[in-house]
C-alpha cells in the first residue's frame, strides 16, 4: 500500500463513532490538500477490506454524496444511529459533528 493510501486509511479508522470528517479535510490531513477525489477512490476500494466507517465520511458542505438512493439512506441510517442528526436532504452540521483530530479533550470534539 502507497504511505499516503495507508494514511488515508489510518485517519479514517479513527474517526470515532458519533462524528463525521470531509473527503478533503482527510486528503489534508494525510499530506494531499487538493487530494478530496483520491479519498473518494479510496474509500471505494478499501472500505470493505479495512472495515473502514465509510458513513462517516461527507463532503465539504456536510452533505452526504452519496447519489444512489439505497447507498445514501444506508449511510443515513448509519449516522443517525451513531447519534450524528442528519437532516431529510442529507445534511450533517460540521460545526457540531465534525472530528478534529488533536483536539485538547481526547481528540474528540465536544458537541
Amino acid at each position: 500500500m502507497e504511505p499516503y493510501t495507508r494514511r488515508v486509511v489510518d485517519i479514517i479508522q479513527r474517526i470515532p463513532e458519533g462524528y463525521v470528517m470531509t473527503y478533503g479535510q482527510i486528503a489534508a490531513l494525510a499530506g494531499s490538500p487538493r487530494g478530496a477525489r483520491q479519498v473518494v477512490r479510496i474509500l471505494h476500494s478499501l472500505s470493505r477490506a479495512h472495515r473502514l466507517p465509510w458513513h462517516r465520511v461527507v463532503n465539504v458542505k456536510g452533505e452526504i454524496a452519496l447519489t444512489d438512493d439505497e447507498s445514501r439512506m444506508k449511510q443515513m441510517h448509519f449516522l443517525q444511529s451513531e447519534g450524528v442528526e442528519v437532516s431529510r436532504d442529507g445534511r450533517i452540521d460540521l460545526e457540531r459533528y465534525r472530528f478534529i483530530p488533536g483536539e485538547p479533550d481526547g481528540d474528540v470534539p465536544s458537541a
